[in-house]
């Protein structure tokens, strides 16, 4: 919670999903300031937390304080999906509201901790995606999708589309001390908050009076899409026309390398900057 948040996405520099690293951090200082650095007890406060949804709200409710709370994390809805014979794919409403509807019936109101551990363990060690292991499960015996010969079929898996392609331009600038120019991502979208090198049309105004020779261009793979990005390069004559802005700084190679990067941005300065190692 004191941490600065550049600090933050710098330990959580390559890891990806970087809004669970904000989240994480709110989460944090707020816990801090108003509930004394300790996790809310209740699992509606826990959920106002930032990155908290219901099922992790309820899992720290069971967990911590062995209250009755129905959980359904990834394993969690392999387990019912299979057990209750749960037709459809998780990821669509009126499957998840069966599928929560499931995890009420089930919880216990003794022994909350254990269960709440137990079905846990069960999706992730023994009814796993593939080839789970049935002739071990302890409710083996009313399961509707060993009864039925469908385990494998159960849960539905998501629906197949092509991931889209988008397209951008980064601009490596560089003044005359050798110091890169980097700019904060918005909060929200790719890269959200992390220093990265600016887009094209974030600097189209800056003067630009050296071209120098721009790495080639590489594809990065999101979850859901996929990014092309083009570099230029450019050695920039006076550093005072950049606008001293909050989201603005420059950097030497190591500084920069040493915040919190886009994994793909960080790459490209390993590699053009390795010889000064």
């Amino acid at each position: 919670a004191h941490a600065p948040i550049d600090d933050v996405l710098a330990h959580w520099s390559g890891l990806g999903y970087y809004a669970r690293a904000r989240n994480l951090h709110a989460a944090a200082v707020r816990c801090l300031e108003e509930h004394g650095g300790d996790l809310p007890p209740d699992a509606e406060a826990l959920e106002s937390l930032p990155g908290i949804g219901r099922s992790t709200a309820n899992a720290i409710v069971a967990q911590a304080h062995d209250r009755c709370a129905p959980i359904l994390d990834g394993n969690v809805k392999r387990v019912l999906a299979r057990h209750a014979g749960v037709e459809g794919w998780p990821g669509r409403s009126a499957v998840l509201r069966a599928l929560w509807k499931e995890a009420e019936a089930l919880a216990p109101r003794d022994r909350a901790r254990d269960y709440t551990q137990a079905i846990m363990d069960l999706g992730a060690t023994l009814c796993t995606p593939r080839r789970p292991a049935c002739e071990r499960c302890p409710v083996a015996e009313d399961c509707v999708a060993r009864g039925s010969g469908r385990v494998e079929e159960l849960p539905a898996s998501k629906p197949k589309r092509s991931r889209p392609r988008r397209d951008t331009t980064l601009v490596i600038i560089e003044n005359d001390r050798g110091e890169l120019l980097l700019q904060r991502r918005p909060p929200s979208g790719i890269w959200g908050g992390l220093w990265s090198l600016p887009e094209s049309g974030d600097i189209a105004s800056l003067p630009r009076s050296t071209a120098l020779g721009a790495p080639e261009s590489i594809r990065h793979q999101f979850t859901h899409f996929v990014l092309d990005i083009r570099f230029e390069r450019y050695r920039i004559p006076d550093e005072s026309a950049v606008s001293d802005r909050e989201d603005r700084r420059w950097l030497s190679p190591d500084a920069a390398l040493g915040s919190g990067l886009p994994q793909p941005v960080r790459r490209l300065l390993e590699r053009l900057f390795e010889s000064r190692h």
